[in-house]
């Protein structure tokens, strides 16, 4: 991939989604932490998990393994959209293979990182994906939303317009439940 342009990182995503078989190493080189190379792999990895999430099933306690360690900021975004895609495919009414193979210890350490997300120093937007992820698992967590209602609380204060109208609108999706 030559730069970070969509087309280029869509470009690449289409070569893993015609073969398959680039799926485990395009995973293996979104957690070489340490190289840079590990930002455009992570990039790819979001649009492949956009059109086929199945595929990350049975590498789940490698990629929840490893989330955290994630250091570029620019790697921590789309792996924090992964997370939502699987909060999203988990919680759906819509039947997934993700319902089936997300497990109790997936689910706590996405919930875990995502906090680790939502109090550290983010970005806006991994805290909005992060935010998300945490409300939609806590509709079977209540303790979720407790922790996560106190945290956008006291932080709405001193945070971004962004931050404030992504917590705003998951305040109030916690108070309709």
């Amino acid at each position: 991939m030559e730069n970070a342009k969509r087309v280029n990182r869509l470009r690449v995503a289409n070569m893993v989604l015609e073969n398959p078989s680039l799926f485990k190493h395009l995973l293996d080189l979104t957690f070489e932490i340490n190289s840079k190379l590990s930002i455009r792999a992570v990039w790819v990895l979001e649009f492949v998990c956009e059109k086929k999430l199945d595929w990350l099933a049975p590498y789940l306690n490698y990629f929840t393994k490893n989330i955290g360690l994630l250091k570029f900021d620019s790697a921590v975004r789309p792996a924090s959209k992964i997370c939502e895609f699987l909060a999203k495919a988990y919680t759906s009414n819509n039947t997934s293979f993700i319902q089936s193979q997300l497990k109790t210890n997936h689910i706590n350490t996405i919930i875990e990182t995502c906090f680790d997300w939502l109090i550290g120093n983010q970005r806006v937007a991994v805290k909005a994906y992060a935010m998300e992820t945490l409300f939609l698992f806590g509709k079977n967590e209540e303790w979720v939303h407790q922790e996560l209602q106190l945290i956008l609380q006291h932080n709405m204060i001193n945070e971004s317009a962004a931050y404030q109208a992504r917590g705003k609108k998951i305040l109030s999706w916690i108070r309709k439940k």
